[in-house]
């Protein structure tokens, strides 16, 4: 038996919050009943050939070396149970020893039914044990505006911050602000010499950005910050705490003072290694000035002392070496390191017309996020920026982001629920049900299979911190919808009530799965 492929790919694991196994409902129940009678725990997938049935399961297979018998005998066995069960029409078995379910009429309305009762909680609440979450994002210097490569960061930021919302953690997201040192000093001389109308500094910031903030009265470090947070508001990040360096500096002293540090040739260090990191750290260096890894500690520090339990950071791909020295840091102030997460998201690449996107025309060296947005929208760059696991590289084709056609798959599962909003208009005030009709067409049960998906799909995009799985399930809802709709008229048809909760329960699905990743789903197109 064959299933259909992960949505996830390759994934880095990590210890994450306790986060139970979710199926939807109707399917729980079936597995429920068929753990029952195997004695183990069972969980159903969908084959990828029609004809091995609608759920499938290899628990037989399993459980033939511990009971030391053959597999196909308790997979018959198991298939005599599954026959007397609500909703399986047929229970039949395959070599090497696969229990495949054929499920009746009834079965796909109570899954129907499921969607429709939980409306747009259908999926939610699935932490075991919620937790209080800070997701640090973005935290890009207060030097320039936005860069798309600091909106990936958001946007992938953000989107773990909705789905462990949606399990039900109390989620805070936060920007750090490195507001002084030199860079903050080089920035500021940069516009007060455009004040002055002379040219900044070899050194300091260039770009057409420059003399707009020198237009500005004002600090232009917090004229800065401030552009940057409507930026982020206008992407659909809103950032709850903004936390200066400044302020956490002032508590370094007594952050110093709580760790275990020891002297080495006139330095302060702390023995990391201890902690599983790679080697020891240079606190305070011999002069007396206290190293970045300092500013990391008071900031740790900062962060467990307001009462999160758990601490994620997002950082860029030159971040790597900094995964051991920050979990050390949480154990070396009495933490769980595994309380502490690190991802590490990689480059984007955009390219237009072919050839690699020329650069801003405002900064002069990279490209702005409301450059960005500006041209292809925010629900565009939305997708685009976590359609592909943190760990890769991403390709924005430019052109392809700003075509309105089923080429642009973020335009295509956008169109699937404006079409079903349609329908629902021109329903008026007709009868909705979830009550089957005696016999269902195929692609009616695989619409409501792919439905049935999605609270399996959001866990684990959860657990495994991969809202990309999202972008990848909305594109087969659409195509199932779009499947259906091609084959099945929906008004004036004889099933029109039950296919109208059909409809409502796939929009709800696919508004949910696009939400999740900060994508609206719009009534009309």
């Amino acid at each position: 038996m064959e299933v259909e492929p992960s949505l996830l790919g390759v994934c880095v694991f990590f210890h994450a919050p306790t986060i139970y196994p979710v199926s939807a409902p109707a399917l729980e129940r079936l597995e429920r009943g068929l753990t029952d009678a195997a004695g183990v725990a069972v969980t159903l997938e969908r084959p990828s050939k029609p004809e091995h049935g609608d759920y499938a399961t290899n628990v037989a297979l399993r459980l033939a070396g511990q009971q030391r018998r053959p597999p196909m005998e308790l997979a018959e066995e198991l298939a005599a149970a599954a026959s007397s069960l609500p909703g399986v029409a047929a229970a039949s078995v395959a070599p090497p020893g696969f229990l495949n379910l054929e499920l009746e009429p009834v079965w796909y309305g109570e899954a129907v039914a499921d969607i429709l009762e939980a409306g747009s909680d259908y999926g939610a609440g699935s932490a075991g044990v919620r937790e209080r979450v800070q997701v640090e994002m973005v935290s890009a210097n207060p030097t320039g505006p936005v860069t798309v490569g600091s909106a990936r960061n958001g946007a992938y930021g953000d989107s773990v911050a909705r789905l462990l919302e949606f399990a039900g953690h109390q989620v805070e997201r936060e920007h750090y602000i490195n507001d002084v040192g030199e860079q903050i000093d080089r920035f500021r001389a940069s516009v007060d010499a455009r004040r002055r109308g002379e040219e900044p500094p070899p050194d300091g910031y260039h770009g057409a950005y420059i003399a707009e903030l020198a237009a500005e009265a004002g600090d232009p470090v917090e004229n800065m910050i401030h552009h940057m947070g409507e930026s982020l508001e206008r992407f659909r990040i809103h950032v709850d705490e903004w936390v200066r360096q400044s302020d956490v500096q002032e508590e370094l002293e007594q952050a110093l003072a709580e760790l275990p540090l020891y002297e080495e040739e006139g330095a302060k260090w702390l023995k990391t290694t201890e902690y599983g990191d790679d080697k020891n750290r240079v606190v305070v260096r011999s002069d007396g000035r206290p190293t970045y890894f300092a500013a990391d500690a008071a900031y740790i520090r900062h962060k467990y002392r307001r009462g999160f339990d758990r601490l994620i950071y997002i950082l860029g791909a030159d971040h790597h070496g900094y995964v051991g020295r920050l979990k050390a840091l949480a154990a070396a102030y009495g933490h769980d390191p595994d309380s502490l997460e690190v991802l590490i998201y990689q480059l984007v690449n955009l390219t237009e017309a072919g050839e690699a996107r020329r650069v801003s025309k405002r900064r002069g060296d990279v490209v702005l996020l409301d450059e960005l947005v500006a041209e292809i929208g925010v629900d565009a760059a939305r997708w685009y920026l976590v359609n592909r696991g943190h760990e890769q590289t991403i390709e924005i084709d430019v052109d392809l982001a700003k075509e309105r056609s089923e080429k642009n798959p973020v335009y295509y599962v956008q169109y699937a629920h404006a079409r079903i909003a349609g329908i629902l208009r021109n329903a008026g005030d007709a009868e909705e049900s979830a009550e089957p009709p005696a016999e269902l067409a195929p692609e009616e049960r695989d619409l409501v299979k792919r439905l049935a998906e999605f609270p399996t799909v959001v866990v684990e995009a959860t657990e495994r911190r991969a809202p990309h799985a999202l972008p990848t399930y909305a594109i087969r809802v659409a195509d199932d919808f779009h499947r259906f709709y091609h084959h099945h008229r929906v008004l004036g048809s004889e099933a029109q009530a039950f296919r109208l909760g059909l409809v409502r329960a796939t929009a709800a699905v696919i508004a949910r799965s696009l939400e999740l990743i900060g994508v609206d789903a719009p009534e009309r197109m």
